[in-house]
């Protein structure tokens, strides 16, 4: 088993004081705020509140690696350490943005720390950080096989003292709520160039920026995922200034690379947090329900799903902690095989869990009665996210082949 440090083990009791005191007891009124919103793509009144007692309780901006440890009050965990924490954030969807650690900001943030210039910080970062802004990273195209990053077709050209933007982009989250004033927009900038790595740039771009058309809002099995949302987006002569690149030109393949896999490990970690939740609710229903005269917890059926689902949620947990580890000793570029490992089977893993829970509430656990249909659909949407199994699983055989052959 890992364990925790003395300061990650103190933050997670706050962490768990402030779910048990804030969070649990709040969420049917989440539901009736966001229900009852005139605007369900921006953060409620609750939400606002819960942000200012997280700021002040010290749980603020948890996700920052000690890499970075200048930008964070708490001085930067290390992923192993940060891991149970945001496990504990994923028991409630919502929870994360309370305590500025929601992605896709989170990942948008690390990509500002480690490429952003000075003044990109200043004008991005801080009001990141401090979460008076929202942001998107805009990869995803309709019109090509994304899951290629080379493939993709928006254009980025030079044009006086800016970069001009034309292309459409979808999927891409938290693009739909109303305070979001960034996307970082990956195109191609020299599609020329030999090096098919070397032909993408990433660029700043401000939403408000002319040219910049929200066509749509965007659903995965049905649910909208407000207030974040996710969009399409149609990029028509979009014009921002030369110091808003990333890096360099050619550099954005590589900026893409250092963004995903941190993003990918923390997905992980929350998903575990939704499928413990289902877990513990599933063990309370079956000893509370009775069928054809007995406790339903007292049928093999159930007790086997109980047992497969506590099996296959200890499995991902120290899968997700082993590859936090090697992070954390070696960097998320050696780790990207444990990293890999997670991506394809964490969220596979949850869903699994999700549905045999879900089968065990019966039909309500269908419903938006129970957490467990939301959290199904985000561990669904996890696969195709941060580019498909498919592919991950592709590049995972090459390097085991490589290694051992």
């Amino acid at each position: 088993m890992f364990s925790s440090s003395n300061k990650g083990k103190i933050l997670l009791a706050r962490l768990k004081e402030f779910m048990d005191r804030y969070i649990y007891p709040n969420e049917s009124i989440y539901h009736e705020e966001l229900k009852s919103a005139q605007n369900r793509f921006k953060s409620i009144d609750l939400i606002k509140q819960l942000k200012r007692q997280a700021i002040k309780e010290g749980l603020w901006n948890l996700f920052i690696h000690v890499q970075y440890e200048h930008f964070g009050e708490n001085g930067g965990l290390s992923h192993l350490e940060y891991a149970p924490l945001a496990e504990e954030m994923g028991r409630v969807l919502w929870s994360p943005e309370v305590f500025n650690c929601n992605a896709p900001d989170t990942g948008n943030m690390e990509v500002l720390m480690r490429y952003g210039t000075p003044e990109q910080q200043a004008t991005w970062l801080r009001p990141l950080l401090i979460g008076e802004i929202r942001s998107s990273y805009a990869m995803t195209e309709p019109d090509v096989a994304s899951s290629d990053a080379t493939n993709i077709q928006l254009k980025i050209h030079k044009q006086g003292n800016e970069w001009v933007l034309n292309g459409r982009k979808w999927f891409i989250t938290g693009a739909m709520h109303e305070n979001n004033q960034l996307l970082i927009v990956m195109g191609k900038s020299d599609s020329d160039n030999p090096d098919r790595h070397q032909q993408q740039s990433q660029i700043l771009v401000p939403t408000r920026t002319p040219g910049i058309t929200l066509v749509r809002p965007l659903t995965t099995l049905g649910y909208d995922d407000a207030p974040f949302g996710h969009a399409e987006i149609l990029f028509e002569d979009v014009r921002v200034p030369l110091k808003n690149i990333l890096v360099g030109p050619g550099k954005g393949f590589e900026v893409a690379q250092g963004r995903l896999g941190p993003g990918r490990i923390h997905h992980c970690m929350r998903l575990i947090g939704c499928a413990q939740r289902a877990l513990e609710l599933s063990c309370y229903r079956v000893t509370n329900r009775r069928v054809f005269g007995d406790i339903l917890s007292n049928n093999q059926s159930i007790r086997e799903d109980i047992s497969k689902s506590f099996s296959d949620i200890e499995m991902a947990r120290l899968l997700v902690h082993e590859a936090c580890k090697k992070m954390d000793m070696h960097g998320a570029k050696e780790a990207r095989d444990l990293i890999t490992a997670c991506k394809t089977r964490v969220p596979l893993m949850v869903q699994v869990v999700l549905d045999r829970c879900m089968q065990i509430h019966g039909a309500g656990g269908l419903t938006a009665d129970y957490f467990m249909a939301e959290a199904f659909n985000y561990a669904r949407w996890c696969r195709q996210a941060d580019g498909p199994d498919q592919v991950h699983h592709m590049a995972l055989g090459k390097q085991i082949i490589s290694r051992y052959a």
